[in-house]
């Protein structure tokens, strides 16, 4: 995946800051997803306030997932 973004790191302290900053992630990564067509996206709550958003092999191509570790 060459000049594709894969992962993006999220750092909030609020709730509104949190929806947008996901939404231009999951925006980012959708972009990134069409040129493949065989990632769908991850995301995955590291702790409070930390977020990563990534492209994944183990998600359908179209589909969001949420995971919280």
């Amino acid at each position: 995946m060459s000049n594709i973004i894969e992962a993006i790191n999220i750092e909030v302290t609020s709730r509104h800051d949190l929806e947008q900053r996901l939404e231009a992630a999951e925006a980012a990564l959708q972009e990134a997803a069409r040129r493949t067509r065989a990632h769908g996206i991850l995301i995955t709550r590291q702790e409070a306030g930390r977020y990563t958003a990534r492209l994944s092999d183990q998600v359908p191509y179209g589909l969001t997932r949420e995971l919280h570790s």
